[in-house]
C-alpha cells in the first residue's frame, strides 16, 4: 500500500505524507472496495477529511480527480428548489437586552417593509411542507419566528401582527412558562394565541446548550417539553428551534427521532428544500442589526445551493479552526465573486478553489469557546445577494 501511495506522489523524502487528505481518500478508496460501492467508499472519505490538515498542491490535484471520477451527489439546481427567508425575533422594546431586542420603531418599520416590499409571508408550517412536497414557492416567500415566549411578544408584537394578519410561529421553552418566570408568557396566553392561528414550536423543556448534555438528557428535554405541550395545548410541535442556534449531527438524530419534522438555528442564510430540513437557518433581529435596511437585504435574499459541506458536524471538538467546504450547485454563476466571512477575523477569509465549483475556506486562527460562523455571499441579478452560512460550536475544554 506504501509503495502504491509513493508512486501516486502522496508520500514524499522519508515516508513523509505529502497530503492527508489524498492518503485518507486513497486508503478509503482501497478499502472501501471492498466493503461497499466505490461512491460511498469516497463520500466516507471526504468526510474523515475533516481531521486533516492544510491542503497541499500534489494533493489537491488528486482530490479533484477522484471527486471528478466518483461524484457525490451534487446539490440540487435552482429552478429544482424551493426557497424562504426565516426571521428571527426575541423581544420587542426592551432595550435592557439589545442583543437580542428590536426597538419598536425598527419592528413597525419591517411591517411597513412587508407590506410595500412585494414579499409574500407564509407560515412556517406551509414553507416547510412545501420543502417536503418539493413545491414552488412564490419569489421573496418569508416566515416570521420568534424565540422564548417572553412577555413582550404578547403586550407588544402581538396586536401589531394580528392588526396586520401576518402568521409568524413562537418557539417554547416549556420550564420557564412552568416556572411562571417573570417576562414570560403564561399558559393560558400560549393558548390563547394557538387558537388564534399562531404556530408554536419547541425549544426544549430548559432551553440548555444542546452539545454540552449528555444524550439520555438531550432525549429528556425533547420528551418532557412534549408531554407538557400535550398536556396544556393539546399538541406537541412540529418544528423546533435549537436553544441559541447551537447543534451538531447527534442533536439533529435526536430532534428526528423525537418526531419533529423540521428544525431551524440561527446562522445567517435562505432556507431551501435542497438542504437539511434539520438545519435550517434564520436571519436574526436585534437592536445592531435590525434595521430596515438589513430587513430589506436578508429579505430579498436568494439561497445558495452547496453540497458536501465539511465538516459534516458543526460541533467542533478538534481540529479548530476547522477545515470547511463545499461544492456550489452546477447552475450558479459569478463564483469568482463568492466572498465568505468568519465571526473570528475581520476582513473577507481567504477561499481556496478546487476545480470549478468546489471551495474551502482558510481561517486565520481557531473560533473562541461558545458560537462561531462562517457566512459566504454572492451577487446575483438586481442586486439581490445569495447566502449561505453555518454556525459551529466550539465546547469549553
Amino acid at each position: 500500500m506504501h509503495g502504491m501511495l509513493c508512486k501516486l506522489g502522496i508520500y514524499g523524502r522519508a515516508g513523509a505524507p505529502v497530503h492527508n487528505l489524498a492518503h485518507t481518500l486513497v486508503y478509503a478508496l482501497v478499502y472501501g472496495w471492498i466493503r461497499a460501492s466505490v461512491q460511498t467508499s469516497v463520500q466516507a472519505a471526504v468526510q474523515a477529511a475533516v481531521k486533516c490538515s492544510r491542503v497541499c498542491r500534489r494533493g489537491l490535484a488528486l482530490v479533484v480527480i477522484l471527486m471528478g471520477l466518483f461524484p457525490a451527489p451534487a446539490a440540487l439546481a435552482e429552478d429544482m428548489i424551493s426557497s424562504a427567508v426565516i426571521f428571527m425575533y426575541h423581544r420587542f422594546g426592551e432595550s435592557t437586552y439589545p442583543s437580542t431586542s428590536v426597538r419598536m420603531a425598527q419592528f413597525e418599520s419591517h411591517l411597513a417593509e412587508i407590506a410595500s416590499g412585494g414579499y409574500k409571508v407564509m407560515a412556517l408550517r406551509d414553507i416547510i411542507a412545501a420543502f417536503r412536497r418539493q413545491e414552488s414557492l412564490p419569489d421573496r416567500t418569508i416566515a416570521l419566528t420568534v424565540d422564548d415566549a417572553f412577555l413582550s411578544l404578547h403586550d407588544r408584537a402581538w396586536p401589531l401582527l394580528k392588526k396586520s394578519g401576518l402568521p409568524f410561529t413562537l418557539f417554547v421553552a416549556t420550564d420557564a412558562i412552568d416556572a411562571k418566570r417573570p417576562g414570560y408568557m403564561s399558559w393560558p396566553q400560549l393558548r390563547a394565541l394557538a387558537a388564534a392561528g399562531v404556530g408554536i414550536g419547541s425549544q426544549t423543556g430548559s432551553h440548555p446548550h444542546l452539545p454540552d448534555v449528555a444524550q439520555t438528557r438531550l432525549d429528556d428535554e425533547l420528551a418532557r417539553s412534549n408531554a407538557r405541550f400535550r398536556a396544556e395545548l393539546g399538541f406537541a410541535p412540529e418544528l423546533l428551534a435549537y436553544p441559541y442556534g447551537e447543534f451538531g449531527v447527534r442533536e439533529k438524530q435526536a430532534v428526528r427521532a423525537a418526531g419533529f419534522v423540521a428544525a431551524f438555528g440561527q446562522h445567517s442564510g435562505v432556507a431551501h428544500s435542497g438542504e437539511d430540513l434539520f438545519g435550517l437557518p434564520r436571519f436574526a433581529m436585534n437592536e445592531r442589526f435590525g434595521d430596515v435596511e438589513r430587513f430589506r437585504l436578508a429579505g430579498n435574499g436568494l439561497p445558495l445551493p452547496v453540497s458536501d459541506v465539511l465538516p459534516a458536524d458543526t460541533v467542533i471538538r478538534h481540529n479548530n479552526p476547522p477545515d470547511f467546504g463545499f461544492t456550489v450547485a452546477k447552475d450558479i454563476g459569478a463564483l469568482h465573486n463568492l466572498a465568505c466571512f468568519a465571526s473570528n477575523q475581520s476582513g473577507a477569509a481567504q477561499l481556496e478553489r478546487l476545480g470549478a465549483r468546489r471551495f474551502e475556506v482558510r481561517l486565520e486562527k481557531p473560533f473562541a469557546a461558545g458560537r462561531g460562523r462562517i457566512n459566504c455571499t454572492l451577487r446575483a441579478k438586481d442586486n439581490r445577494w445569495r447566502w449561505f452560512g453555518t454556525q459551529f460550536y466550539i465546547p469549553k475544554r
